[in-house]
C-alpha cells in the first residue's frame, strides 16, 4: 500500500515537472514562431526583387525594424523628422501586404500628391474625400471588398471618416473579409488635445481598435513630445504599443535667432535674401493672414518674386501659388501655418520666420521644409518683444496654447545653449551639442555682449508700477508697463519712486520676457469687440519672494554684429513717426507676375 502511494507521489512530481517543461517549451515555441515570422518578413523585404522595392531604392532605407514590426501585425508609433521618409514606412508594407491599407491624412493636397507618386510607380491607390464623385466612390467601395482588386492604399481625411457611415460600413465588410491590412494615421499628434495641432475629428479614431482589433495601427508624426505620445496611445487604445523615435538632428540645417528692435522686419528679410540667397528658393512664415499679405506686398514692391499662401485664399489660388513656387516662377512663398504638411520641395535653401511660431513643435516642423536634398540650408527666426503678446493672445483659448508660446519664447531668448540641443530636449531626445559643429548661432559665435541684471530691484520696481496701476484701475499692457518704467507714456501710470532703468530698452524687454516665462509676471487676456488684449499682472512668484530672490541675477546676452542696422540709438526707437497708410488689398494678376512690384489698389475709386 505504502509502496503504491510513494509511486503515485513520484509520478505526480514527474508529471508536474513535465507540465512545467511543456509550458516553457510552449513559450519558447511562440518566441521561435515569432522570430521565424520576423525573419521571413525581413527576407521578403530584402529579396523581393520583382516587387516595387527596387523602385523605392530600398537599399539605403534604414527602417527595416519598424517595417518588420508593422508587417508582423503589431501596433506602432513612429516619430521621425520631417523629410525622413515617413511615407515609405507605410507605403512599402502596403505594397507587400495582402488587402488594403487605409491612410488617414489631414490634407487633400497631400493625398493627391502621394496618389500621383504611387500611380507613377504602378501602385493602385485611391483617395476618398469631399471631392470624390459618385462613380469613383462606387469603384472604391467595390475595390475595398473585392479579393481580385489590386488597390493597395486608400487615403481618407479624418473628417470624411468621422462623417461617412457608408465608408464605415464598407470598412466593416472589408475587415470581415480579411482585407483590412493596416490603419495608418498620418500626423498622429493631431489626436492629442495636448498637442500643438489638435483636430477634433481625429478623436473619432479612438473607436478603430475596438471595431477592428486584429488590424494593426501605424501612427506617424514628426513633432510629438513624450507627453503627447502617451496621450495618443490612450486615445487610440494602443497603450503599450511599440514606439520608435529617430533623432531630431538635421546636420545640414543652420538655426539662427535675430533680435529685431525698430526696423521694418520685411525690409531686413528682403536685404537678407538679396545678399545671401539670390536666386535661391525659400519660405517666409508669418503669424497671421494680415502679416502674410502685408509682408508679401512689401517683398514684391522691393523686387522679390513672392506669392502669399494662407487659408482664406481660394483653393485655385493656393494651388497656383504652390505650383508656381515648385516650378521656380516664384522665389518665395509667404505663408501661414496653412502651408505645411506634405511640402516636399528638395532645394529649399532658407526658411525664415517673420515672427515667433505658436509652438516649438510648429517651428520645428516648419523649419524641416528646408534642406531636404541634404545640402546646407538656413532656418532664421526674427524675434521681437511685441510678437510674444500677439502670439499668446491668439493662442490663449487653446488648451496648453499659452504654454506652447512660452516654450517658443524660451527658445528665442536663449543666447547660450545650442539651438539643436534645445529642440532635442523639448522632444525628449538625447543629443550631444558638440555634434552641432557651429550649425547654430549660439555655437557659431562668441562675440556676445553680456549684461548681468540684478532681478530683485527690478521686481520691486515692477511691483510698485503694477500695484499703482491696480489702485488707479489702469490695466497695463507690456508696452504700457515698459513706457511707465522708462518714464514715458501716460503720466498717471508712472511712479516717482521708480527710477528709469540704467539698461537699454532692449535689455529690459528681455528681462520682462524672462520674468513672464519664469512666473514672476503673468498675462491676463480680455476680449474687445475687435481683438484680444494681453495685460500684465504680478505672477505667483512675485508674491513669494524671499532671500534667495535677492540674489537672483539674469545674464542677458546680446550678440554684437548680428543685427546690423537693427541696433537702435540709446534714446530708444525712431524719432520720426511714419504716416498712417491706407489699408490696401492685393490682386495677383497674370500681368503682375511679370512685374513683381506692381500693386493694384482695389479700394481706390
Amino acid at each position: 500500500m505504502m509502496q503504491l502511494q510513494e509511486e503515485l507521489r513520484q509520478t505526480k512530481d514527474e508529471l508536474t515537472k513535465v507540465t512545467e517543461t511543456l509550458k516553457k517549451l510552449q513559450v519558447r515555441k511562440r518566441e521561435l514562431d515569432k522570430k521565424v515570422g520576423d525573419l521571413k518578413t525581413e527576407l521578403k523585404l530584402l529579396n523581393e526583387t520583382e516587387s516595387s522595392w527596387t523602385k523605392f531604392e530600398g537599399e539605403s532605407f534604414s527602417w527595416s525594424a519598424e517595417l518588420r514590426k508593422t508587417m508582423s501585425g503589431l501596433d506602432v508609433i513612429l516619430i521621425m523628422p520631417t523629410g525622413g521618409g515617413k511615407s515609405l514606412v507605410f507605403q512599402l508594407p502596403a505594397v507587400l501586404s495582402e488587402g488594403v491599407t487605409i491612410v488617414v491624412s489631414p490634407l487633400i493636397s497631400l493625398m493627391e500628391d502621394q496618389l500621383q507618386g504611387l500611380k507613377a510607380l504602378g501602385i493602385s491607390s485611391a483617395v476618398f474625400n469631399s471631392q470624390t464623385d459618385k462613380d469613383e466612390t462606387k469603384q472604391i467601395f467595390n475595390d475595398m471588398i473585392d479579393p481580385r482588386s489590386s488597390m493597395k492604399l486608400l487615403y481618407v481625411t479624418p473628417e470624411k471618416l468621422a462623417k461617412s457611415k457608408r465608408l464605415m460600413s464598407q470598412m466593416e465588410k472589408m475587415y470581415r473579409a480579411g482585407r483590412f491590412a493596416r490603419l495608418v494615421i498620418d500626423e498622429v499628434h493631431c489626436c492629442s488635445q495636448w498637442g500643438h495641432d489638435f483636430r477634433k475629428d481625429y478623436t473619432f479614431l479612438g473607436i478603430m481598435k475596438t471595431q477592428y482589433p486584429k488590424t494593426p495601427i501605424l501612427g506617424l508624426t514628426a513633432t510629438a513630445t513624450c507627453h503627447v505620445i502617451v496621450d495618443v496611445q490612450k486615445m487610440l487604445n494602443i497603450e503599450g504599443c511599440l514606439v520608435f523615435k529617430d533623432s531630431f538632428f538635421r546636420p545640414n540645417l543652420k538655426y539662427e535667432v535675430r533680435d529685431v528692435v525698430s526696423k521694418d522686419k520685411a525690409e531686413d528679410i528682403v536685404d537678407l535674401i538679396k545678399k545671401r540667397f539670390e536666386g535661391q528658393t525659400g519660405i517666409i512664415y508669418c503669424l497671421t493672414i494680415k502679416d502674410c499679405e502685408d509682408v508679401c506686398q512689401k517683398m514684391r514692391s522691393l523686387g522679390i518674386r513672392a506669392r502669399p499662401y494662407h487659408a482664406q485664399l481660394e483653393p485655385e489660388l493656393r494651388t497656383k501659388a504652390q505650383h508656381g513656387w515648385y516650378s521656380g516662377q516664384y522665389q518665395v512663398i509667404v505663408a501661414t501655418v496653412a502651408f505645411g504638411m506634405g511640402i516636399n520641395k528638395l532645394d529649399v535653401r532658407f526658411v525664415i520666420h517673420h515672427s515667433m511660431s505658436k509652438s516649438l513643435e510648429n517651428y520645428y516642423q516648419e523649419t524641416g521644409r528646408a534642406g531636404r536634398d541634404g545640402e546646407k540650408a538656413y532656418c532664421i527666426l526674427y524675434y521681437k518683444f511685441q510678437d510674444v503678446f500677439r502670439a499668446s493672445s491668439l493662442m490663449f483659448t487653446e488648451k496648453n496654447g499659452v504654454q506652447n508660446v512660452y516654450n517658443m519664447l524660451r527658445y528665442s531668448l536663449d543666447k547660450d545653449n545650442c539651438r539643436k540641443s534645445l529642440i532635442a530636449q523639448h522632444f525628449g531626445d538625447s543629443w550631444d551639442p558638440s555634434l552641432c559643429t557651429e550649425m547654430c548661432d549660439n555655437c557659431d559665435r562668441s562675440n556676445k555682449k553680456v549684461v548681468k541684471v540684478k532681478v530683485y530691484p527690478i521686481l520691486q520696481d515692477l511691483m510698485k508700477l503694477l500695484t499703482h496701476a491696480s489702485q488707479i484701475e489702469e490695466r497695463m499692457t507690456a508696452l504700457k508697463l515698459m513706457d511707465a518704467w522708462f518714464g514715458k507714456g501716460n503720466k498717471k501710470c508712472r511712479v516717482d519712486s521708480v527710477p528709469v532703468p540704467k539698461y537699454e530698452r532692449e535689455v529690459c524687454e528681455r528681462v520682462i520676457a524672462s520674468l513672464i516665462v519664469n512666473g514672476y509676471l503673468k498675462e491676463e487676456f480680455h476680449f474687445t469687440p475687435y481683438s484680444t488684449i494681453s495685460y500684465l499682472v504680478p505672477g505667483s512668484k512675485m508674491f513669494t519672494m524671499d532671500e534667495s530672490t535677492k540674489a537672483l541675477e539674469y545674464e542677458i546676452k546680446i550678440k554684437e554684429g548680428d543685427r546690423g542696422s537693427l541696433i537702435p540709438n540709446k534714446k530708444g526707437g525712431s524719432k520720426t513717426k511714419e504716416p498712417v497708410k491706407k489699408k490696401r488689398r492685393i490682386s495677383y494678376s497674370e500681368e503682375e507676375d511679370d512685374a513683381a512690384g506692381e500693386i493694384i489698389d482695389l479700394d481706390s475709386d
